[in-house]
């Protein structure tokens, strides 16, 4: 079953798009995009989406929508693009229902010759900006990775157990 939601997913996010919402920043003419934060109560994990669709199918099917995570450069306005960033790999581990994130090609190679599948997903990212940390929890099954901005919910986590393992990517806000 998670297979196949997994997959039906895949093919919503493809076939209609990503699902982009653009917004012009107040104080400048860059595009940015939004990317927005799910949580499956069932598992503890958070899914971070660039599609307003693929956001809405997970929330319709019992996942809490969180809003806004944060905001990236948007890849198209092409008089921004020195200042992007690696793009973030979104990939899965079909043996524990589990996402991953990272901005290493290294890193998601590894992980793709070990049994994770790409998820299809990319994220842009600033080449410099907010710090978005990258954090590990060595108990828990699925969820084990979590990435945020607030350096107070970083700290929180580190002293619950959880292990800081730097910063993972950059966002614009």
């Amino acid at each position: 079953m998670k297979k196949f939601l997994t997959l039906l997913t895949v093919a919503v996010t493809i076939i209609v798009g990503h699902g982009f919402t653009n917004k012009v920043s107040a104080d400048t003419t860059s595009k940015e995009i939004i990317i927005n934060r799910v949580y499956n109560p069932n598992t503890g994990e958070h899914l971070f989406t660039p599609s307003i669709f693929e956001e809405s199918y997970l929330i319709d099917i019992g996942w809490q929508g969180e809003g806004n995570a944060f905001f990236v450069p948007d890849p198209t306005d092409t008089g921004t693009s020195s200042d992007n960033g690696p793009y973030l790999r979104r990939l899965y581990n079909p043996n524990a229902g589990e996402h991953f994130y990272t901005a290493s090609g290294y890193e998601a190679n590894y992980l793709v010759n070990h049994g994770w599948k790409r998820d299809f997903v990319t994220i842009p990212t600033a080449k410099k900006g907010i710090p978005a940390y990258r954090l590990y929890n060595p108990n828990a099954k699925v969820g084990s990775h979590h990435y945020t901005t607030s350096a107070y919910e970083r700290d929180s986590l580190v002293k619950m157990g959880w292990k800081y393992e730097g910063v993972g990517f950059y966002v614009l806000r």
